[in-house]
């Protein structure tokens, strides 16, 4: 039985930006958003270019083709990775 920690990532599954805010809902049903004045492609792009977006490495990153723009999810949301604990922790052992 393994007692060590596993590392999960901050996977994206939906992203959603205005004009004002990039937010991001994760796979394990958090949201967390940016302001948008954060990226700089980003607050210069029209709205078209901001919806036309796409999921990068399973969802570890945001791509944008039209402006050249990819963002972490963990790096740029500061989202501290979950440990989950393997196995049980008994007293008797």
């Amino acid at each position: 039985m393994s007692t060590l920690p596993k590392k999960e990532e901050a996977l994206a599954v939906e992203v959603s930006c205005t004009g004002d805010e990039l937010t991001v809902l994760l796979a394990d049903g958090r949201k967390v958003s940016a302001p948008v004045a954060w990226f700089p492609r980003l607050l210069a792009a029209t709205r078209k270019q901001r919806v036309d977006w796409e999921l990068i490495g399973g969802g570890i990153g945001i791509h944008w083709e039209s402006i050249d723009e990819d963002i972490s999810v963990a790096e740029n949301f500061k989202i501290d990775v979950a440990l989950i604990v393997q196995g049980r922790f008994s007293d008797t052992e």
